[in-house]
């Protein structure tokens, strides 16, 4: 019988990064689960593996292997879904909501999600203008 290792890193978020809502579920896992590495690696949303597991914001992060684990706790801002992982569209209207981790867009370096494969198509449709009114609307709604 084989024997697994888990790894846990634990780290603290940059300054900038305190007291955001990460979209979590009942366990605290972030994303459902998917690794946020994964999309700009391997260029697809990529469901994470829980012996590869970080915590960071209050949340746990699963990634498909150690190497994205890693790269995401040394770089955690680079890596980590904009808007602590909420909805995009629902977000430029003003609410937090879930998300499918297979309505992704990387937009200048970023991870966009969005709660559908529709709303995905809405961000895509005027990314400028969803991302503004997301960005306008992120302090005040996103922080705890």
């Amino acid at each position: 019988m084989a024997a697994f290792v888990v790894a846990i890193c634990v780290f603290a978020p940059p300054a900038a990064a305190q007291g955001i809502k990460i979209n979590v579920d009942a366990d605290r896992i972030a994303i459902r689960g998917y690794d946020p590495v994964a999309y700009f690696t391997f260029g697809k949303a990529t469901k994470g593996d829980p012996r590869f597991e970080a915590v960071w914001q209050e949340a746990r992060w699963h990634f498909a292997n150690a190497k994205h684990r890693d790269m995401f706790s040394a770089e955690p801002d680079r890596y980590a879904p904009r808007y602590g992982g909420h909805c995009t569209v629902g977000l430029s209207r003003g609410y937090l909501n879930t998300v499918d981790p297979e309505a992704w867009k990387i937009v200048e370096g970023r991870l966009y999600l969005n709660f559908s494969k529709k709303a995905l198509d809405i961000m895509l449709e005027d990314t400028p203008g969803i991302v503004a009114k997301a960005e306008k609307n992120w302090p005040a709604v996103g922080r705890r």
